[in-house]
């Protein structure tokens, strides 16, 4: 069974941006879109208009933004099959409970409610750091959203976290049809007793091992393969300025119920100028 792509809906602008973003990745995919929106039915004063002397109920906010969602959606992409559901529970939560069942979930940067200055939702972040689906915030400047770089950049972590997002990162440069940019940055001074050629090399192997088996399933995706010296979350967030999507991987370890996101993967979802996809990497 195909699964959906699952996009989280409250209303808001980045919302709608995710939609838009969702629906053209369904699209490419040949896969069902699915909307959702999961709340407590917090009163959001001011977003409907009144009727009457009376306000709308919660339900009738919530199944209004998600039809207004489903009617953006189609009408970006005549034929594309929707689904929607709305669910009764905090937001993160029932994000959550969809990702167990979805190609990938999609999430704007910020929420309804939540303050323009914020890099980055709660909700956003809450989400990317705990599913177990790969996630993808859609943030970044228009070029970046819209897809005129025609590149995916992909940053290769060690063994633990990076074979799901290489293999993810491969099929997205396929289904884009574009190039697959996969960087590797490695820092100096190197270890001691490790020589500065030595640790490029290891990254170089690193890249390699990473790669290998993605795209031996997907031999025609254009790569460029980088080593970098330099900090990793400097180096992707520079980076991410020519690409249409960032890929990285996350490791996800069982029993463990915190935020499991690194160090990069956070600068990533705060500072990026395009989508970044977090694909976890389950132990």
């Amino acid at each position: 069974m195909t699964l959906p792509l699952v996009v989280g809906v409250d209303g808001s602008d980045p919302s709608l941006v995710a939609v838009d973003w969702a629906a053209d990745e369904a699209v490419r995919h040949g896969l069902t879109l699915r909307l959702v929106h999961a709340s407590l039915w917090e009163r959001y004063a001011g977003t409907v208009p009144t009727l009457g002397a009376g306000r709308f109920s919660e339900r009738v906010l919530a199944e209004h933004l998600v039809a207004s969602s489903a009617e953006r959606a189609a009408r970006r992409a005549p034929g594309l099959r929707i689904t929607t559901d709305i669910l009764p529970t905090e937001a993160v939560d029932g994000l959550l409970h969809e990702g167990a069942n979805a190609h990938a979930l999609v999430v704007g940067d910020r929420g309804r409610g939540e303050l323009k200055g914020l890099l980055l939702g709660s909700v956003s972040l809450g989400v990317a750091a705990r599913a177990r689906c790969p996630v993808i915030v859609v943030r970044g400047d228009d070029a970046g959203v819209v897809g005129l770089h025609e590149r995916i950049l992909l940053g290769v972590g060690d063994a633990v976290t990076g074979e799901r997002a290489a293999d993810f990162a491969v099929r997205e440069a396929e289904t884009h049809d574009c190039a697959l940019d996969a960087v590797r940055a490695w820092r100096h001074p190197a270890p001691i007793g490790e020589a500065p050629d030595d640790a490029e090399r290891r990254a170089t192997a690193l890249l390699d091992d990473a790669l290998r088996a993605p795209l031996a399933a997907h031999p025609g995706v254009r790569v460029r393969r980088t080593n970098v010296e330099g900090p990793a979350r400097t180096v992707l967030v520079d980076r991410s300025a020519a690409a249409d999507l960032v890929v990285l991987g996350a490791r996800r370890r069982h029993g463990h119920f915190g935020l499991q996101l690194g160090r990069v993967g956070h600068t990533l979802l705060h500072h990026a100028q395009c989508p970044v996809a977090i694909v976890p990497q389950l132990s």
